[in-house]
Parts: C-alpha cells; sequence; structure tokens
C-alpha cells in the first residue's frame, strides 16, 4: 500500500457517504438500529485515519433530509444515538484537538438535540488539528436553495446587483464556505451515487467507492481509499501534459 502519510497528495478535505447500515444489520440477523451502533467504530477510524495523515477537514453524511421518511422506529432511534454519540464522543474529539461541526437545518430535531449540538461545537471551538463536520438533516438541494435566497435578499436589499452574482458568490453562502472544497467522497455499501450530498461542492471532487458496508469500513479501508487518492492526477478540465508542466 502507498503510505500517504505527510504526501502532498493528502486531500484536504474528505467527504463520506455513511452507506451500508442497515444492510450490515440484516445480514447478520439484527434490527437496522444495531447497524447504525456498529458504524460508530468506523467513524472513530474515520476520525483516527484522517487526522494522522493530515487530512484538515472531514466531512460525515450522517442523517440527509430525506431520512425522516424511514420508519418512526428507526427515525427516533437514530436520534437517541446521535444525541448518544454527541454526549459520549465530543470530549474525546476536544482532547485529540478536533473541532466538530454540524451543517444542516437543525430546526427539526429536539430541543435537546439542538442544545448538545451547540455545546459540542461550543467544548471542541479551539480544536486545529482537523475539523469534523457531520451534515445532520443536511440535503445538497437545500444547501444550494437556502444559497440562493440569501443573494435573492441581498439583491431585495440593494446590497448586490444580479450581475454580481457568480459561482464564488453562491459558494460563499452555502454550509460549507469556511473550509475547502472535497478533494475526494468516499461511498461505501456498494452504491454508486452522490444520494444529494454537497452537490455544488463536489463538481470536481475524486470519487472512490467501496463494496464494505459503512461498520467494516476501518482503519485498512480509509487508509486504501486515501492511497488511491493519492495515486489519480488531478486536470480540473486542463490536460495531463499542461499538468506535467505545471508541477
Amino acid at each position: 500500500m502507498t503510505d500517504i502519510t505527510g504526501s502532498a497528495a493528502v486531500p484536504r478535505h474528505v467527504a463520506v457517504i455513511m452507506d451500508g447500515n442497515n444492510r450490515w444489520a440484516r445480514k447478520r440477523l439484527l434490527p437496522g438500529v444495531a447497524g447504525h451502533k456498529a458504524g460508530v467504530s468506523a467513524v472513530r477510524a474515520a476520525i483516527e485515519v484522517c487526522a494522522e495523515s493530515g487530512v484538515e477537514v472531514l466531512t460525515l453524511f450522517a442523517f440527509s433530509s430525506e431520512n425522516w421518511q424511514r420508519p418512526a422506529d428507526e427515525v427516533g432511534a437514530l436520534m437517541d444515538l446521535f444525541l448518544g454519540a454527541l454526549r459520549r464522543e465530543v470530549r474525546r474529539l476536544a482532547e485529540h484537538d478536533i473541532r466538530l461541526r454540524i451543517i444542516g437545518e437543525r430546526s427539526r430535531f429536539s430541543p435537546e438535540l439542538q442544545q448538545a449540538m451547540a455545546d459540542a461545537e461550543a467544548l471542541t471551538a479551539s480544536g486545529q488539528r482537523m475539523t469534523l463536520v457531520v451534515a445532520a438533516n443536511y440535503g445538497g438541494q437545500w444547501d444550494i436553495t437556502q444559497a440562493a435566497c440569501r443573494l435573492a435578499q441581498q439583491v431585495a436589499d440593494g446590497r448586490l446587483q444580479p450581475g454580481q452574482i457568480d459561482a464564488a458568490q453562491i459558494q460563499a453562502q452555502l454550509a460549507t464556505a469556511e473550509w475547502p472544497l472535497p478533494d475526494l467522497c468516499i461511498r461505501t455499501g456498494g452504491e454508486r451515487r452522490i444520494s444529494n450530498f454537497l452537490l455544488w461542492q463536489l463538481a470536481y471532487a475524486e470519487l472512490y467507492f467501496s463494496e464494505l458496508f459503512w461498520p467494516d469500513f476501518r482503519h485498512a479501508a480509509m487508509r486504501e481509499a486515501l492511497a488511491d487518492y493519492a495515486g489519480r492526477q488531478r486536470r480540473f478540465g486542463k490536460t495531463s501534459e499542461q499538468i506535467a508542466a505545471e508541477s
């Protein structure tokens, strides 16, 4: 395996679609929530590998805006799991100098969960080693829509002219505006789609698909994904010859 530690080819921002928890549980004749609980260990592994490899931002797709359509008992169990994980893991993040940020529409969550989110962000606010971004009740279409609404309000207020709106203006209004765009997007569980995740931000990201269900995607699997990224050439519309001449 390629050693990517310290390499210039380490992605600054890794985004992960953590898929396959339910299928992992069904395969073992367990309730779906058991898969989500098992997936917490994979989250820890992803954080550890990315932090030790020099990744600046790790974004995890924890709960999409479409996930509310799942059975009520499963959604309730996921909310309990999320609340418990926030309270249990936040001190570990702080001890390892990792800042936690949560993106998405929070108003639909319970007041208790919203408070836990705010408390976790406050406790880890000084983290410098890496930023862990958790996308909860998040959707890429929602993100672009709220960015458009903010720009429209600026136009209505006379602070911005329609002709001034460009890609940079839109990007500056997205939930991820303060971080670099994702360089690598990983999806586990064998599916090959991005499922309304960071639609704008993933325009030039490298995509990596794993057949492993998320609970099985541990340290070695994450290192393999980073090593695969390190072996790719990112051209951003240019030719290989142009890239070679610039390096």
